[in-house]
């Protein structure tokens, strides 16, 4: 086997209990989404570990990067929803695995879920999934649909939050539920690591003036994001005299352009025409959180995780969230801490008011005041949210199972629904 010689910062010093062995991972696409994220820097633990990372999926944006870490793509028809195709895809993935001498599946969608459960149970192979999102749908159908997720020899939960869903919508996982928040590349989300001409650069491309100071919502276009909310709240910073303030909107409208519209026109009814801009998708995260006073998550329906409030505070920059699902996880705020010692705010969903005089606080602080917030914010991901230790908890769970410690706890399901 060819090892993969390029920098790796989770290659192992002395031999892996994974070196030599085949991991397989599933996932739809490789956009720019926190699943597709955390499958490419998995795969780059993997590699360091001195094991094959194949990533079976139809492609996306972060294809160059997972091949430049050390992974293999595999195009595979991953992202169907047909029945057929996924009645297809059990054959390629058993195909795959005997092709490539996989040991391992971990599947991170549904769709491709279900397919990757046949063919691990055909060929006796281990089976891991990570449980990422807060799933909708409340029948009996989408909840067994749902269930795939709750299926692997070892379940991954990204939150406390999403363990609680799983304990209560399949509580058929019992102990086989492990918690590992989505980690953090503090590499690359550092202060240190972005120059001020990328944040400059930045700022430029999105008309924001240099007295103007940034209210940042990064997220896709959709309306339980909470983009309605950041616009109400910013007309009452406004109407409270506020000023030198741009809000600027980061993310795909994927397809939505009625949801578009409806914003647009929010901010234009609310006489917001020259502080709210659309961006569309940013590539530079980094420069983007640090070009930004305040990062906002107001998001109406719980988030499974929250990755931006994470990258926010790992730079050191404040942030207003939502209390509802796995967000709150992720900042500390009173009552949970005294207020000398929070890392943001949070506000009660849905309230532009209460997100206003969040905002208001966050942007009124001093220069000493924002650095020792950005300070215990930074600190606060690193011994909770880092890449590393994400990577490493993962493979652990890997080579648990490989040994056969895991399974033999569990024993082994069935590949069969019900």
């Amino acid at each position: 086997m060819m090892r993969y010689v390029s920098p790796n910062p989770f290659a192992s010093a002395g031999r892996s209990p994974l070196e030599g062995r085949t991991i397989l991972q599933v996932v739809p696409e490789l956009g720019a989404g926190g699943v597709e994220r955390t499958a490419v820097d998995v795969a780059e633990g993997i590699a360091g570990a001195g094991a094959r990372a194949l990533v079976a999926t139809e492609g996306g944006r972060l294809v160059g990067e997972l091949q430049a870490k050390g992974g293999v793509w595999i195009p595979f028809p991953a992202k169907s929803k047909n029945p057929l195709q996924m009645l297809a895809n059990i054959r390629g993935l058993a195909r795959i695995c005997t092709e490539e001498g996989v040991d391992l599946i971990h599947a991170r969608s549904r769709a491709p879920a279900w397919s990757a459960l046949a063919a691990s149970g055909l060929l006796k192979l281990p089976f891991v999934t990570t449980y990422a999102g807060s799933y909708s749908g409340r029948s009996a159908v989408k909840i067994l649909y749902n269930s795939v997720m709750a299926r692997g020899d070892a379940v991954i939960a990204n939150s406390h939050y999403t363990a609680g869903l799983i304990a209560r919508n399949h509580a058929f996982a019992g102990d086989k539920v492990r918690v590992i928040h989505r980690g953090t590349d503090l590499r690359a989300f550092s202060p240190a690591a972005v120059p001020a001409e990328r944040v400059d650069r930045l700022r430029r491309a999105w008309g924001v003036e240099p007295h103007e100071r940034i209210v940042l919502l990064a997220a896709r276009l959709t309306g339980w994001k909470g983009h309605s909310v950041l616009i109400e709240a910013a007309r009452l910073l406004v109407d409270a005299g506020v000023r030198d303030l741009a809000v600027v909107l980061a993310g795909d409208p994927q397809g939505r352009e009625a949801y578009v519209r409806e914003i647009d026109a929010l901010a234009s009814e609310r006489g917001l025409g020259g502080i709210v801009r659309r961006v569309g998708h940013c590539s530079d995260m980094p420069a983007a959180l640090l070009a930004a006073s305040v990062v906002a998550v107001p998001s109406t329906e719980p988030e499974a995780f929250g990755r931006s409030a994470v990258e926010a505070q790992a730079l050191g920059t404040a942030v207003v969230v939502s209390d509802l699902g796995a967000v709150p996880e992720t900042v500390l705020a009173p009552p949970q801490v005294a207020a000398a010692a929070r890392t943001g705010w949070r506000v009660k969903p849905g309230d532009a008011g209460a997100l206003a005089v969040a905002l208001a606080e966050a942007l009124s602080l001093g220069a000493s005041a924002r650095d020792a917030l950005g300070e215990r914010a930074r600190r606060h991901v690193e011994a909770h949210f880092s890449l590393e230790g994400m990577v490493s908890e993962t493979l652990d769970v890997y080579a648990a199972l490989l040994s056969g410690g895991a399974m033999q706890n569990s024993g082994r399901r069935s590949s069969s629904v019900g």
